[in-house]
């Protein structure tokens, strides 16, 4: 989804919400990726140091076909905020990009830096560290995520731009 939005006019909207429909993600997440605003429906993935599950998913189909046409998808990882390993570096946000996801958040790391600011995906991340995962083969997929204590649901909306990440049940425009 490529529409304009604004962070902070939904926030102007909805800073009475009650009823845990509307998030904020806490401001702890820097850009890594070539687009600074993105927006989608969520797929979530929950692994610690171990991205087997990252790589799955941006390697899979990152749309959805709606009757309004196609929808770019967020992944959102919860990584368990481990700032010990890179849970996706440049092959992997090439295959962000490449199979058309609007961008992966991660709590935790990232690395290749480089090679992820060149990709056309937007990429959130607590820093960069150049060690990589380990391949255990754990983790959860499309399960509910704690990202920096802020609940996040398989098909809820996030929308990320220059002023933070808010996260939606529904879609928001």
């Amino acid at each position: 989804m490529t529409a304009s939005f604004a962070s902070c006019d939904f926030c102007d909207v909805h800073k009475g919400d009650s009823s845990g429909d509307f998030r904020v993600l806490p401001p702890v997440f820097r850009d890594f990726g070539q687009l600074t605003q993105f927006c989608g429906p969520v797929d979530t993935v929950k692994c610690f140091e171990d991205n087997t599950l990252v790589k799955a998913a941006v390697d899979s189909q990152g749309w959805i076909d709606t009757p309004q046409g196609r929808v770019a998808k967020v992944l959102v990882v919860d990584g368990g905020g481990s700032l010990r390993r890179a849970l996706l570096g440049g092959n992997l946000g090439a295959a962000a990009a490449r199979n058309g996801w609007a961008g992966v958040v991660i709590d935790g790391c990232v690395r290749d830096t480089a090679e992820l600011a060149a990709q056309a995906v937007g990429i959130r991340a607590l820093a960069p560290i150049p060690l990589p995962t380990e391949k255990r083969n754990e983790g959860q997929s499309q399960v509910a995520v704690q990202i920096q204590g802020v609940w996040v649901r398989p098909g809820d909306w996030l929308y990320a731009d220059a002023d933070g990440m808010v996260v939606s049940s529904k879609p928001l425009q």
